[in-house]
């Protein structure tokens, strides 16, 4: 599995609005043939610290879901609301397999 834990600090006038957006493109990326998870977290120490854990079965599949219509439309709603760049950190997904 192709894994991406994407880091993102949102800040604090913005957290309900990244929860919704969020929440949103969390929904259509479910259905995407090629997802496994796209999970959403959030810290409870620090609401404004939020990651994602996107699994794709494939690298290409993951890349797939960076053009679609859901995606363009959360990063571009969403990137003022951060309070720094988001990071995106690569993991092989091992375990489970598929």
């Amino acid at each position: 599995m192709h894994v991406t834990l994407v880091h993102v600090q949102v800040k604090p006038d913005h957290i309900d609005d990244f929860i919704a957006a969020t929440k949103r493109n969390h929904e259509a990326s479910i259905r995407e043939a090629g997802n496994r998870r796209f999970d959403v977290l959030q810290s409870p120490e620090n609401p404004g610290k939020f990651v994602l854990y996107e699994a794709y079965v494939s690298a290409e599949e993951s890349v797939a879901h960076k053009q679609t219509e859901h995606y363009l439309a959360w990063r571009d709603t969403v990137a003022d609301w951060m309070a720094e760049p988001r990071q995106g950190i690569r993991y092989e997904g091992l375990f489970p397999q598929g």
